[in-house]
């Protein structure tokens, strides 16, 4: 391989996502010398087409979640609207301001920015346009890009990558996918005016989570005007007049505006030359990975999406920074422990949990485990008359009822989460919280 020039580091980190730059900055705080290569903006999915982008909007339709039922307090708002270009405006511009803020860190801690596609010629050494890049150890932290189906018709159809482009908003959209992607961008497009229905494969939304979350969320979609569309496979797409026509295993013929597939997500590992080192990955191409984020070659750990481990934005964070501790300090034996991690779902309302389900502490613990369930409609959707039920849900364990989980529905239960989930991981029992 010809190569116009040859640079030495002390860590490469591939991926400049939520967990390369947390990587890449504790390890410059240990006085490494750090690159960090990105083929595209800085900040990864979280900062540019997931989280802060998803939370934008989310906060834009609660406010149209709020000013749709203001009236019964005496706000008269009949005829307000709603402009998707300012929002997506808005959007933008704070992300180019995050943007800017991580190049600005980067440069102060003396990280240098590689913009290109990382491809392994070694464990050791890695090519990006034609340069060769050697480091002692390497991170690969290059995230994950949603998954498209193998179905006819399928490419009509956008990804949440895409959502945040949309130039308008639908009048009509079909989303394809049980988890919260599905879930959150479903409760924003409805709550902002178009006509949404989810299309989920097998007999429930938000399988992962507990029994009672599941329910409770299909209550409030539900009411709030989301179809919800269970057992269902989509089987083709067919575009005619900028109308999408969605065929279902149902026999249903639907016309919609989009189609956006919320159907999981897979490792961005295809173009890495990981053929070329030692490391493996499993089934679904995932980096397998050991406590310490090590994979099977020595020089090579990976962190965040790409491991497929709580695909979390600050369990990434957290990642980073522990490995870069362990690499470069005399944190030798510390790693992260992925147990008791909170979780928030940015449905409407949202939803918070942490730790076991109940079927799962069922099928560990069996009858030693104790259920206490509370279901009450609040009194802010009392009063527009919103009959869905908020939901707390604490799982127990023992005679001394220590709480293994925590799930609520509810306003406010993104907050409230974080005060439950310290008192989990200290211990706390039933009583404590009583």
């Amino acid at each position: 391989m010809k190569t116009e020039s040859k640079k030495e580091y002390d860590l490469i980190v591939i991926g400049a996502g939520s967990g390369g730059l947390a990587a890449a900055q504790r390890a410059a705080e240990h006085k490494q010398r750090v690159a960090i290569i990105e083929m595209g903006q800085l900040g990864g999915t979280c900062v540019n087409r997931g989280c802060i982008p998803k939370k934008i909007y989310w906060y834009a339709a609660e406010f149209a979640y709020d000013l749709k039922h203001s009236n019964t307090l005496g706000f008269e708002t009949n005829d307000f609207k709603h402009n998707w270009q300012t929002l997506q405006q808005a959007s933008k511009q704070y992300i180019k301001k995050l943007n800017d803020m991580y190049r600005k860190n980067l440069s102060q801690k003396n990280i240098e920015i590689i913009t290109g596609n990382a491809s392994f010629q070694s464990s050791k050494e890695i090519s990006v346009g034609g340069v060769l890049l050697t480091a002692k150890q390497i991170i690969i932290a290059c995230g994950a890009t949603p998954v498209v189906p193998d179905i006819p018709g399928a490419e009509f159809g956008i990804t949440s990558d895409d959502f945040f482009e949309l130039k308008n908003k639908p009048n009509k959209t079909i989303i394809v996918g049980s988890g919260y992607v599905a879930v959150e961008l479903a409760g924003i497009l409805n709550a902002l005016g178009s006509d949404t229905k989810i299309v989920a494969r097998k007999n429930s939304i938000l399988r992962k989570f507990d029994q009672s979350i599941q329910s409770s969320v299909i209550d409030y979609l539900v009411e709030s005007g989301v179809e919800v569309s269970l057992n269902t496979d989509v089987l083709s797409v067919k575009e005619n007049n900028n109308q999408l026509l969605v065929q279902t295993n149902n026999k249903d013929h639907t016309s919609v505006d989009a189609l956006l597939w919320a159907i999981g997500r897979k490792p961005l590992v295809s173009d890495l030359g990981l053929e070329r080192t030692q490391v493996t990955k499993d089934k679904n191409n995932f980096i397998l990975v050991d406590q310490y984020q090590t994979t099977k070659d020595p020089n090579i750990c990976a962190i965040g999406d790409v491991v497929g481990n709580h695909e979390l934005t600050p369990v990434a964070i957290a990642a980073g920074r522990i490995l870069s501790d362990r690499l470069f300090s005399d944190k030798e034996k510390e790693w992260l422990e992925y147990k008791n991690i909170p979780t928030v779902i940015f449905a409407h309302p949202p939803v918070g949990t942490v730790g076991m389900s109940e079927e799962e502490a069922r099928a560990v613990y069996g009858n030693k485990v104790k259920i206490y369930e509370a279901n009450f409609v609040s009194l802010r959707h009392s009063l527009i008359g919103v009959s869905s039920k908020a939901m707390v849900k604490l799982v127990c364990l023992g005679k001394e009822e220590i709480v293994i989980g925590c799930h609520i529905v509810g306003q406010g239960a993104d907050e409230l989460l974080q005060g439950f989930a310290v008192a989990i991981k200290m211990g706390a029992q039933k009583k404590d919280l009583d």
